[in-house]
């Protein structure tokens, strides 16, 4: 998409310069001729993403099915903390955890999974924030609210079972693992990953 823009300026030159004559031959308003360069340039850039098989909607799939999952294992992982599915699935948790968390059931006392996850959410938000050359108005705010709810998810994350918090850590984790990978010139070489010009050849 980022290396589509430069030949989506030019053709949208060309053409806001064919639709002006057209509207000169013909006797168009400018309102109509607004109307015929806007319906144009959809159905090129359409057009482009077809053949460079990139639509916008595509990045959005992934988000589509993450939350909804995210969301059920969340809360079949509560139910079965609290005793509300089976009472040994219960007892398992409840022995079964590690380290400083050895109680799956019970909240982190001790604030380390809650804050290691704020920390984690915060990265990646950054990391995002950080790709972005010319940052609009609307992103800056998405940007700001999804800070916020990462500072927000510490508290959160402090009064759910620790299976909880550590599903949700363990998610950002993976999460924040693909945005550094992703970010790694080798690997989007070995992946064939096409340069932009937000890449950085020091990305870390």
């Amino acid at each position: 998409l980022e290396n589509l823009q430069p030949e989506i300026k030019k053709l949208a030159e060309r053409l806001r310069y064919e639709v002006s004559v057209r509207a000169k031959q013909v006797g168009w308003s400018e309102k109509v001729a607004r109307f015929h360069f806007k319906k144009n340039l959809r159905r090129i850039i359409t057009e482009l993403y077809v053949r460079d098989n990139c639509h916008p909607f595509k990045a959005t799939l992934l988000v589509w099915v993450q939350i909804p999952m995210w969301v059920c294992v969340s809360l079949a992982l509560r139910n079965c903390s609290v005793g509300a599915t089976d009472s040994q699935v219960q007892e398992q948790l409840s022995a079964g955890g590690a380290l400083w968390f050895t109680d799956l059931t019970a909240p982190d006392s001790t604030w380390i999974l809650p804050v290691a996850l704020g920390l984690v959410n915060l990265l990646i938000v950054e990391i995002f924030a950080s790709q972005k050359v010319k940052v609009s108005r609307f992103q800056k705010l998405a940007t700001n609210f999804f800070r916020v709810v990462s500072v927000v998810m510490i508290p959160v994350a402090a009064t759910v079972p620790s299976s909880m918090a550590l599903y949700w850590l363990s998610s950002s984790f993976v999460g924040l693992s693909h945005n550094l990978l992703l970010r790694s010139p080798t690997f989007r070489r070995l992946c064939c990953i096409p340069r932009t010009k937000s890449d950085s050849d020091t990305p870390y």
